[in-house]
Order: structure tokens, then C-alpha cells, then sequence
């Protein structure tokens, strides 16, 4: 994925600013072995690198620009400049005579600096989806941004001290939500947004954001076509000029994008997939599905409990933060048989849930929020009475699912969807030593939640739903991990199901054809039927799972690194050393599947800390 770093409003000699922006890139390009284009100037210096043709520059009289990624201009004057002149060039002098509303045109998957050297002004953004993300530091009036946070800590002005609120975020959400990160005074961009540095100081804004369109009624024939139509150009644009293959879970999603795949290549599409034999864990066989009715030319490959001992240390090396989401290690050796084929990109299926309904928790919470339909007299007067107060009721098995379906209801969102959060499950109190609680907000995950909730105006449930989860699932977790997992296996990704063209008909989409009671992404399958299989349309939705509690009772060298890892982080007090006592023993040996999922965020977090060298908290 490589990615760009730079800063202004620093410098020493052009020669000398050129060697830091090269030592600053040197993080960017170790793992995937991609190209870095280097710029500097009086006060700044700026790189990008990608593999293939993801990365542009231009550098004229105190500008510098540097684009990261498959960005093009729905603004058709503005295409033609730079199909003649170039993008970076183009973006250039746009910037030059619109300032900031350059980005009005931009689309596609990017990260984008301009820096205005004779004017120490600095524009910084990412694209809708937040696919090329960008983190930034003001230090000393200088600022200081970078793809990743290790190429940014390599600038001298840079304070890389650790932020305890981010340990604390990482371990309730698995992941470091931005804006925040896991250093102190670094900050993240957030999907659509940009940067603006104007002499010491910085200002951020939404160029772009989700605007549903939840009243617009079209036949289903035409939806149909237009949909089919933005699938196929969507995947022939990720394609690009690359040798692509494609990840092939036989879900919904990447099962769509195996069959559109072959169907504009014209040739059989290249897919791969991960098996585990654990019971419970195996999707094999859907992928197999899928791949037959499609004539893929087809990869397995069954991950072993000796496999995520030995790409343990390497998944924590290749995240510049914290990383807790498990199934970046399938999605390692999936890409890695991908490069073994001589592939340079892999298509991702990410993001139709989350444009189109296809999570389960969209059901869930669609039928809790029925109870907030009864009028409250209703409510409190007669049902909350007599479901609570009946004699006995606890030893009642529909009576008990009446309570816990009441008291999880009367939650209001967005608080009801972390009902089942494992920090909130095992309380902040019992797991983090009271040393490491008293310097940070144990609310703000709550308040951040809330927040970005309540950013979105949408009518429906289900798009306030998939806004949230814009960032929180797709931008914050699901992208970052399989972008790295590719990383790490020296190979690109593209997302073709969030394209901006996708993305513009789902955000016109009726609500209830995204989630029809609790028939989960509607319309999606239904335009799908007579395409994919039919066992793919009907099929529960499962993904790349990791069985490490399961395996974790039994394999040996998979005990002993988890063993290790947390008997190591003790010593940084941050965890309570009787909780991880308790978690190794009792409560791995209660439920190991549960318990598993803390032991692996816990053990990731100090296989972190070892593979990027920080000792100490």
C-alpha cells in the first residue's frame, strides 16, 4: 500500500530536508517494496510511495504536491488537464485559483498534501471512505503528518510519547478510533475530511459526508440495471492496469466480486481463500461454491495454529498502532498465495454490509427499537409491571427473555450496540490497574460513539446505522486491516464495493430495501438472485474467524506466546496482573471461544510494544 509523510514550517538546507524525508519514507516502503518520489524545499519536505502507478508528485516555485492512490475528477475540464498535464500538476493549479474546494472533484481512494511553502500554508485529505488514511502532529509550529505513524515519530521535532487514552480505547474497541491514536499528540483524519495548516496552526473540515436520499422510489427493474452497471464498471476500475485476484470468503459480497471479476476481465478470475479446521470456523465450502459457479481458477489454503504463532509478531510489526481485529492473519495468507502467483492486487469485498444492510446487529437492532414504539404509559404502566414484577419470572425461560429484551431495548443508541462490549462486560475496573484509570476518560468511547452517531441527519434506523459504521467498522477496523495484511504480503488492494459510484446508489436507496424487517441487504441479494448461487444468497453470514481460543487450549507454542506476551505486559501496569491471571486460567478454561478474544487484544497490544521497541508504558 506504501503511502506519503512529509511536513512544513521546519527546515535546515533542501539537501539536508531531502535525507530526512528519505528517512521518513523508509517505514512506507519496507514491507510491500514500493518506489519512494521525494520532494524538499527551504521548510518542508514531502514523499510518496506506492506500487504501480499510485503515486504522483509536483514541485514548482514553493509548491509541493504528492498524491497517494487511484484518485480521479468527476470535473470533466479538470479530467482532460490531467490526462495532458498530470494530477498532481492539475490539483496544483486548481489549488492555486480554488483553494480548499479542489476536493469538490476528487474521487476515488487517496490521500492528498499540498504544501505552500512561500505562504507556510498546508491542505492535507483523505478520500470518502477513508481507504488511504493520513495522521498528523503539530509540534514546535511545525507540522508534521504521514500514511503511518512510524514514518512520522522519525522527524526530529516529533514527541512520541505513548497516550494512555489510546491503550484504553484500543482495548475497549479492539482498534484506536480516529481522530485519536495511540501517541500522545498525533490525530487522524476521518473519512471526507481535510486539513487546513495555515502558520502554526490547524483547522479540519468535512469536504464530503453521507446524505441519504431516503425518499427517492425507482422500479426494481431499473435499480437492478443501474446496480449491475456501477458493479461492473466499479471492479473493471479496481482492476486497473494491474494483474488482480480476488479474496473469496463465499459470502455474499466477495462471491460478487469473484463473479463480476471474470465477467469484464473476460478471463477466469484469480480467487483465494482460508480455511481453519476447527469446528464451527470453516467456510471452505461456500468458497468452493462459489468458486465452481463462477469457473474461478481457484487457491486454498487451511491456516494452521503454527501459522498465527509465526505471524504473530509480524502483524504487530506492519500496524503503526495497536491492532486487535484477529482475522488480519487469514487475510495475510490469503494475499501472500495471492504475490506467490506473481499478483500485485487483491480485490477486497469490504464494505457491502455497510452500504447496502448486511450486518446481523442491523436485524437486532431494528427489532429493539419496535419497543420503542409502544406508547411509554403502555410501557411503564403495564408491560415493564408485570414482566419484572411476576413472582418467580427469573426462573421462567421466555420470561427471562422478555426482561432481557426490555432492559436492552430501553437502551438508547448508540449505547445499545455495546451492550455485549467485553471491557464493559469484564468492567474497566476489574482489568486496568487503578494507576493507569486515573489518566484517562473511561467515558470518552462512550462520548465518541455518541458523537459520530448523532452526526448523521438520516430519517431510517438502518442509515443512521450504516453512517456509524462507515467509520467505526469499515475505516477504523476492516479497512486498516486487510490494506496491512496486503501490506505485509507486498501486495496492493483495491475495495471495489465502495466505490464512490456504489457508494452514490446506496445513499439512494430505500431504506427498507437495505433491511426489510429483518431481512438483512434486501435489494442487494435480490438483484443478485440467477447471478450468484443460490446456497450464497441463503447462506448466514460468518467471515475469515480465527479459532485462536479454540486452539489456544490445546497448542503448546500458541500457549506459551500468549503466556509470555501478557506476563511481559504486567510489568508495564497498565493491566491488572490478577485479572490476566484470572484470564489465562479460570476464564480461558470457562469459555475459551469468549475469553479468547480478550486474551488476543491483551497479547497484541504487547506484541506491539516489543515490535516497534518501546519499553515501559
Amino acid at each position: 500500500m506504501s503511502g506519503l509523510c512529509g511536513w512544513i514550517g521546519y527546515g535546515t538546507t533542501v539537501n539536508e530536508n531531502l535525507q530526512l524525508v528519505q528517512r521518513m519514507a523508509g517505514p512506507l516502503t519496507r514491507f510491500d517494496g514500493g518506489e519512494a518520489r521525494t520532494l524538499a524545499a527551504v521548510n518542508s519536505g514531502l514523499a510518496v510511495a506506492a506500487t504501480g502507478d499510485g503515486a504522483q508528485v509536483y514541485q514548482k516555485e514553493g509548491l509541493l504536491v504528492a498524491l497517494w492512490g487511484r484518485a480521479g475528477l468527476s470535473d470533466p475540464r479538470l479530467a482532460q488537464l490531467a490526462r495532458t498535464d498530470g494530477m498532481a500538476k492539475t490539483l496544483a493549479d486548481s489549488w492555486l485559483e480554488r483553494g480548499e474546494k479542489v476536493l469538490e472533484s476528487l474521487t476515488g481512494a487517496f490521500s492528498l498534501c499540498i504544501l505552500h511553502e512561500r505562504e507556510n500554508v498546508a491542505l492535507l485529505a483523505i478520500d470518502r471512505m477513508g481507504i488511504h488514511p493520513l495522521s498528523f502532529q503539530i509540534s514546535g509550529g511545525c507540522l508534521v503528518f504521514g500514511s503511518s505513524a512510524d514514518a512520522i515519530i522519525l522527524h526530529p521535532q516529533v514527541k512520541s510519547a505513548i497516550s494512555p487514552q489510546g491503550i484504553y480505547n484500543y482495548v475497549y474497541f479492539h482498534m484506536v478510533p480516529a481522530p485519536g491514536t495511540i501517541y500522545l499528540e498525533q490525530k487522524r483524519l476521518l473519512p471526507g475530511e481535510y486539513l487546513i495548516y495555515r502558520k502554526g496552526s490547524v483547522e479540519t473540515h468535512k469536504y464530503w459526508e453521507m446524505r441519504f436520499l431516503e425518499d427517492e422510489k425507482r422500479p426494481f427493474k431499473e435499480l437492478k440495471q443501474d446496480f449491475m452497471d456501477v458493479l461492473r464498471s466499479s471492479v473493471l476500475e479496481a482492476i486497473g492496469k494491474e494483474e488482480v485476484g480476488a479474496f473469496l470468503s463465499g459470502g455474499t459480497d466477495s462471491s460478487t466480486i469473484a463473479g463480476i471479476l471474470g465477467e469484464v476481465s473476460g478471463q477466469p478470475a484469480r480467487t483465494y481463500s482460508i480455511g481453519f479446521d476447527a469446528s464451527g470456523y470453516d467456510e471452505m465450502e461456500y468458497a468452493r461454491i462459489a468458486a465452481r459457479h463462477f469457473s474461478t481458477r481457484h487457491k486454498e489454503y487451511y491456516v494452521t495454529p503454527d501459522d498465527i504463532v509465526t505471524a504473530i509478531p509480524q502483524i504487530a510489526a506492519i500496524f503503526d498502532q495497536p491492532f486487535g481485529n484477529s482475522s488480519a492473519i487469514p487475510a495475510f495468507y490469503c494475499a501472500r498465495m495471492a504475490k506467490e502467483d506473481g499478483l500485485s492486487r487483491m480485490l477486497g469485498g469490504d464494505g457491502g454490509d455497510e452500504l447496502f444492510g448486511g450486518n446481523v446487529r442491523y436485524a437486532k437492532q431494528h427489532l429493539f427499537s419496535l419497543y420503542e414504539q409502544v406508547p411509554s404509559m403502555m410501557r411503564k404502566g403495564l408491560v415493564e409491571p408485570l414482566v419484572f414484577g411476576m413472582p418467580g419470572g427469573a426462573a421462567l425461560p421466555l420470561v427471562r427473555k422478555a426482561r432481557s429484551y426490555i432492559e436492552q431495548a430501553s437502551i438508547a443508541m448508540p449505547a445499545r450496540t455495546e451492550t455485549y462490549n467485553l471491557l464493559e462486560r469484564y468492567g474497566h475496573g476489574e482489568v486496568f490497574t487503578p494507576e493507569f484509570l486515573a489518566t484517562v476518560n473511561a467515558g470518552y468511547p462512550a462520548s465518541l460513539l455518541n458523537e459520530i452517531y448523532h452526526q448523521n441527519n438520516a430519517d431510517s434506523l438502518i442509515n443512521r446505522m450504516l453512517a456509524f459504521d462507515r467509520k467505526f467498522t469499515l475505516a477504523d477496523n476492516d479497512l486498516p486491516k486487510v490494506a496491512k495484511a496486503c501490506e505485509l504480503a507486498g501486495m496492493d488492494v483495491a475495495f471495489p464495493l465502495i466505490s464512490d459510484q456504489i457508494t452514490a446508489f446506496s445513499l439512494r436507496l430505500e431504506p427498507q430495501l437495505k433491511l426489510k424487517g429483518t431481512k438483512l441487504r434486501y435489494f442487494f441479494k435480490e438483484a443478485l438472485r440467477g447471478f450468484l448461487p443460490e446456497e450464497i444468497i441463503a447462506k448466514q453470514k460468518h467471515g475469515f474467524g480465527l479459532p485462536f481460543g479454540v486452539w489456544l487450549q490445546h497448542h503448546k507454542p500458541l500457549q506459551a506466546l500468549a503466556s509470555d506476551s501478557l506476563t511481559d505486559l504486567k510489568s508495564r501496569n497498565i493491566v491488572r496482573a490478577d485479572f490476566i491471571d484470572t484470564l489465562l486460567g479460570q476464564h480461558l478454561d470457562e469459555h475459551a471461544g469468549y475469553h479468547g478474544t480478550m486474551v488476543w487484544v491483551l497479547m497484541m497490544l504487547e506484541q506491539w510494544y516489543r515490535q516497534h521497541g518501546i519499553h515501559g508504558q
